[in-house]
């Protein structure tokens, strides 16, 4: 009987009805009408550049659905869907990038270059070479799988606490998304997984780095995992195989995205925060085990996580700010109208 009395709760009439655009609704907007731009600018090189348009198009017409249902039905329930529905469309920007990135050149052969003078070898083959048993393999391959539930309770937990909390969890994790998003439209390095192969292992090992120029525009192939077989390794694998493509290496979306959700824990949820601690550690090594990232995309995904996150939360902080004046004019307004007509 709780259950049911938390669900009717939940789709009660809302205590603050949003007539304008929620947060995490302005910022998918800008990024969608960023990348529209965008795909009218490499209509000629893009191989469908019209189903691009339609998806857009889709979700707009979806947002605008969940807009108009929550005027008519302004409840915690309807409001709660205009969030969630962005949040679900992290899957489809991803691989989206990619659409966009493979319009210019490759730019791994710096990257790695870069692994290679600042620490002497590759660390993507050195790591994995030097722990490959079956129980590195996999404590690795579970750090990586982490990130998932990292995610998810990031998102979910602050439901439990107060709405207000949700939408601005929701708005920082999925701004800073957006703004590593931006970085690989036009920084299209592919990583060690990708790159390797594609140039060569004997050219890497012997310290040269050949420029692939459009070289992932038709070829998408990854290349062989490392470590030993395992449950956790298969699991990355599934989700590799459904959603990787060559792009998204610098800065490291995966370190950086999990460092802003160790900081959202830190700051509301500190025995989530320890329980996630070693998995975090893991997560920032096994991207390069697994050799995902370079070296150098890790620091830069700290380096991006310490700018993103401030910056989410000023924006986030803008906009509430913003909505908050215009909703006490049009209240002022309407109170004055009021007191006219009498």
């Amino acid at each position: 009987m709780k259950l049911i009395g938390d669900i009717r709760e939940a789709w009660l009439l809302d205590e603050e009805p949003k007539r304008q655009l929620l947060a995490i609704e302005k910022i998918t907007l800008v990024y969608l009408m960023l990348t529209t731009i965008l795909v009218f600018l490499y209509w000629g090189g893009m191989m469908n550049p019209g189903r691009l348009l339609a998806e857009r198009f889709a979700i707009v017409a979806v947002m605008g659905c969940l807009y108009l249902i929550h005027r008519k039905y302004p409840s915690e329930g309807t409001r709660f869907l205009r969030n969630l529905f962005p949040l679900l469309l992290l899957s489809y920007w991803y691989p989206d990038t990619y659409e966009f990135c493979q319009m210019i050149d490759n730019l791994d052969y710096l990257f790695a270059d870069a692994d290679k003078a600042l620490f002497g070898c590759q660390p993507a083959l050195e790591f994995s070479k030097a722990l490959n048993g079956k129980v590195w393999s996999e404590l690795f391959y579970m750090g990586y799988f982490s990130y998932f539930p990292m995610i998810v309770c990031g998102l979910v937990l602050p439901l439990f606490r107060s709405r207000r909390l949700f939408e601005k969890t929701a708005f920082i994790v999925m701004a800073s998304f957006f703004l590593y998003y931006v970085i690989y439209l036009f920084l299209p390095v592919a990583g060690p997984q990708f790159y390797f192969p594609a140039a060569g292992i004997s050219n890497i090992l012997h310290g040269h780095y050949p420029m692939l120029e459009d070289y992932f525009r038709t070829h998408a192939e990854l290349g062989p995992t490392v470590g030993a077989d395992g449950l956790f390794k298969s699991l990355v694998e599934i989700a590799h195989n459904s959603g990787e493509r060559p792009i998204a290496a610098f800065p490291s979306s995966h370190v950086g995205v999990s460092t802003i959700l160790m900081v959202l824990f830190w700051r509301h949820f500190r025995r989530v925060f320890y329980v996630f601690a070693p998995f975090f550690v893991l997560l920032c090594a096994s991207t390069v085990y697994i050799q995902a990232h370079y070296l150098v995309d890790v620091f830069g995904g700290f380096a991006t996580a310490a700018l993103f996150y401030p910056f989410a939360h000023w924006l986030y902080g803008e906009l509430h700010v913003k909505d908050r004046h215009r909703r006490s004019r049009s209240n002022s307004r309407g109170h004055r109208h009021r007191k006219e007509t009498r």
